[in-house]
C-alpha cells in the first residue's frame, strides 16, 4: 500500500513539474522527459494502474554563450544530467521497469538534444557572434 500511494504521489508531483516546465521552456530552457515502464503490474491507490511513468525537468540555459563552445557544451551537459536524473528518480519509484536507467536517460537526453542544436545553430547565426 505504501508503494502504491508513493507511486501516486510521483505521479501527481512528475505531473506538477511538466505544468511548471512547459511554462519555463517559453523563457530559456530545453525540457528533458525521461520515460520507463513497469515490467510488473503496478497500481496506485484507487487500483489505477501506471502503464508508464514520466518525468520531466526543466534545464536553463539563461546564464549560457550557446555560440561559444563552452556555453554549448555547458548546455549539453545539462542536459544529459537531468536526463540521468529524471531516470533515476523514475527508478526509485518504479524500480522494476525498463529501459534501464542508461538506457532512459540516453532516450531522454537525446530527444532533448534536437533543441539544444537548433539552440546552437540559431545562436551561430545571430549578428555579432
Amino acid at each position: 500500500m505504501k508503494t502504491k500511494l508513493v507511486g501516486a504521489m510521483s505521479a501527481a508531483v512528475a505531473s506538477a513539474l511538466v505544468s511548471s516546465v512547459a511554462v519555463a521552456q517559453d523563457i530559456t530552457g530545453v525540457t528533458v522527459q525521461a520515460t520507463r515502464i513497469p515490467t510488473k503490474e503496478f497500481r496506485v491507490s484507487g487500483g489505477i494502474p501506471i502503464v508508464t511513468m514520466s518525468l520531466s525537468y526543466g534545464v536553463s540555459y539563461a546564464d549560457l554563450d550557446l555560440a561559444s563552445r563552452a556555453g554549448a557544451a555547458e548546455l549539453e551537459k545539462r542536459v544529459h544530467d537531468a536526463a540521468m536524473a529524471a531516470c533515476k528518480e523514475i527508478a526509485k519509484q518504479l524500480p522494476e521497469s525498463t529501459p534501464s536507467v542508461a538506457e532512459c536517460a540516453d532516450k531522454a537526453a537525446g530527444k532533448a538534444m534536437i533543441k539544444v542544436r537548433e539552440l546552437e545553430a540559431a545562436a551561430e547565426k545571430k549578428p555579432g557572434k
